[in-house]
């Protein structure tokens, strides 16, 4: 899923979010509005690893988000 898609829809992922870096807060949440730059940086903060290591985990993320394919 492309980035965009869940930026424009950051209300609905917010809990998806939450349950992939639990120690995402709700305030949180509301900062990082659904921007990539500031979830990295949140992630890295939180969970002390470096921007390589965030975005890796944001690409996992958004690679679940992707509807399963149809045969």
């Amino acid at each position: 899923m492309e980035w965009d898609v869940i930026e424009g829809n950051w209300r609905q992922f917010m809990g998806k979010c939450k349950e992939h870096w639990g120690k995402l807060t709700d305030g949180d949440l509301e900062t990082i509005a659904g921007k990539r730059e500031r979830l990295c940086v949140k992630i890295q903060e939180l969970y002390g690893v470096s921007v390589e290591a965030a975005e890796m985990q944001i690409r996992t993320f958004e690679e679940r988000q992707r509807p399963p394919k149809r045969p």
